[in-house]
């Protein structure tokens, strides 16, 4: 399936899709209680890359929970594997990825009918069959054995997989038992050896080697290893990127595992993309990125019960109710709940699901002023009888009006990692996307990218990385939305407004009325 846009604005060539585009903003300037409106119009022109290259993904954690999942998926979906369960006979599917299983609304048809297409049909895209894959862990195992420890997948799907998945094998990672839990020690047996410097070398081997094996165009890195603790932001250190590139050299303690192979991928020119909630992007990798012009973006993979935060609060806020306190409890049993029962893990984890709210609340003042928030506290426990299946309790308390009160309590249960993998996927697809379009004011010749720190993907993170002065957004519908209507202005659609006018101005009505009866009789000669 494929989208031609008939536009004198929209031009196709065998190299890309090329439009002219109206940019459409409002400037707002306030002074006490009066605001000052100025409609602003910025004209882009904006090209695709129509070729898609040669995709690999690199996982830093691959024999993790997520990581195996993944690679799982990818062949079951390859193969188009089907296994019986206790319900009925399963397809393998990728449910749960916007950019395979969602749909966009692309307009109306001549009878008026909303048309929606398939998300990933849009823009060209990289097919996840696609994909080649390989990775680094800091346990040997192989992913075969990887999939059996986890005790995600079906035992008839890892069975048909097997022969597959046997032969995939993670590279040695990093370790660094000051970074994360003390109970992971048990799982380590396959370390790069020697100093930071040693270690990002290394790194740097292993991408270049896959890059010239699997003859592929860009490498994308995701780190879906352990939860780190927070790394502390030093002055001389970490603070730049000659001072990180000193900080390697010198073996510094404090540069972190995933800021190592977030500093290799930038040297080699891969996009490193951060799916757990430490703070990896130190600004000295900020600074790095930025001056090479590699994307990065994070943080923390946003799968479950944070998800339905950002779209709850933002239901009652928007809907004029205040919530006063809101209180998130988890347990799960599977490794990465082990590794956040450590409290400087954890604490990362909270920080990451702390934030969530703070653009919805700011919004309204009038149920917020002079900068309250709501309470909002997060817990969680390891228990491993309950494995990947991670249960999820919260309790929403809000003031109604006249001093009432509203309480809204939620129990979710959910598999952890099968909500996570297709996100891994979009993550994945989209910042792959993203290196393909290109802007240009009309009196500018060249074209550039867009900004290093892809904030595009805050849909998919908890806490979304994005560049200095852009504000977060964490409304997951504001999120999807500027997905959408950037993929739309690539082809010089306009925003999706959701007004539908043609349906409720009645001399609007009546001349589409005519114009579709038009369009019928031209048809029909």
């Amino acid at each position: 399936m494929a989208v031609f846009v008939n536009s004198e604005n929209v031009k196709y060539t065998d190299s890309y899709i090329e439009t002219q585009y109206n940019y459409c903003t409002t400037k707002v300037h306030a002074k006490g209680n009066q605001f000052m409106v100025s409609p602003q119009v910025d004209t882009l022109n904006i090209r695709t890359h129509r070729k898609i290259p040669k995709v690999g993904v690199m996982l830093v954690g691959w024999g993790g929970n997520n990581g195996s999942t993944f690679t799982a998926a990818l062949l079951a979906n390859k193969l188009q594997l089907s296994w019986s369960t206790k319900q009925r006979m399963q397809q393998a599917n990728w449910y749960g990825s916007i950019t395979q299983s969602s749909t966009i609304r692309l307009g109306t048809s001549p009878e008026g009918e909303d048309v929606y297409i398939p998300f990933n049909s849009i823009l060209p895209m990289v097919h996840p069959d696609d994909l080649a894959i390989d990775g680094w862990d800091i346990s040997s195992a192989n992913l075969a054995k990887a999939c059996e420890r986890a005790q995600v997948l079906d035992p008839l799907l890892q069975e048909q997989l097997k022969p597959f998945l046997e032969k995939l094998i993670p590279k040695p990672s990093i370790y660094d038992p000051d970074f994360i839990a003390a109970n992971q020690a048990d799982r380590v047996n396959n370390v790069i050896k020697g100093t930071k410097r040693d270690q990002v070398q290394q790194i740097c081997k292993d991408i270049e080697n896959f890059k010239k094996n699997s003859a592929l165009d860009h490498i994308i890195i995701v780190w879906t290893a352990n939860t780190e603790r927070f790394s502390t932001i030093i002055g001389n250190v970490n603070d730049s990127a000659d001072n990180i590139e000193k900080a390697v050299n010198n073996n510094y303690s404090e540069i972190s595992p995933s800021t190592l192979f977030a500093y290799a991928s930038i040297l080699m020119n891969c996009t490193y993309l951060n799916g757990s909630p430490q703070n990896t992007f130190v600004p000295g990798i900020i600074d790095l990125a930025e001056k090479k012009n590699v994307f990065v973006g994070g943080d923390d993979f946003k799968s479950g019960q944070t998800k339905i935060k950002s779209v709850l609060v933002d239901f009652l806020v928007g809907a004029g109710v205040k919530p006063v306190s809101i209180v998130s409890y988890n347990h799960l049993g599977n490794n990465d709940g082990k590794n956040l029962s450590a409290p400087s893990q954890f604490r990362s984890k909270e920080i990451s699901k702390s934030n969530v709210m703070d653009d919805i609340v700011n919004s309204n003042k009038i149920l917020y002023p002079e900068n309250q928030k709501p309470d909002h506290c997060v817990v969680i426990k390891y228990v491993p009888y309950v494995g990947d299946s991670k249960r999820a309790m919260d309790e929403y308390v809000s003031e109604i009006m006249m001093g009432g009160h509203n309480t809204l309590i939620l129990h979710n249960t959910c598999e952890d990692s099968l909500l996570a993998a297709p996100i891994i996927l979009d993550l994945v697809i989209l910042a792959e996307l993203c290196s393909r379009i290109e802007f240009k004011n009309p009196q500018e010749e060249n074209y550039s990218s867009f900004h290093p720190i892809l904030s595009i993907l805050s849909y998919l993170c908890k806490a979304p990385l994005v560049p200095s002065g852009t504000p977060v957004v964490n409304a997951l519908f504001r999120q999807r939305s500027s997905i959408e209507n950037i993929l739309r202005a690539c082809l010089g659609l306009p925003p999706e407004s959701n007004m539908l006018l043609e349906h409720k101005i009645t001399f609007l009505m009546s001349h589409l009325s005519l114009e579709r009866k038009n369009t019928t009789n031209c048809m029909a000669k």
